[in-house]
């Protein structure tokens, strides 16, 4: 991740206002629980999620329970948050 430096406390919890229904880990992750009407939904969700990560080049953690789909987002390399974690998580918001 070229360029890409972690966050300050300060800069997190200006970013989470932003994106309000993250929430923030350990303050080394941002997750997100997504609930939907069915695991056909819940799929077609995961699959536009891998889409988006995929041109960002930055994938989180996806866990699919049926209708629910749990995303937990960092940047590994660097063991905390950046403004790449922000701006996927901003996007996936856009697909609701």
């Amino acid at each position: 991740h070229a360029g890409q430096s972690l966050l300050s406390e300060q800069a997190i919890q200006r970013r989470l206002k932003d994106i309000p229904d993250w929430s923030l880990m350990n303050k080394k992750a941002i997750e997100r629980e997504f609930v939907f009407k069915d695991f056909h939904e819940a799929m077609n969700f995961v699959n536009q999620v891998a889409e988006i990560s995929e041109q960002e080049d930055h994938h989180p953690d996806i866990f699919i329970s049926y209708n629910k789909v749990k995303l937990d987002l960092s940047t590994h390399k660097l063991r905390g948050l950046t403004s790449k974690d922000f701006n996927l998580a901003a996007k996936v918001d856009r697909l609701i």
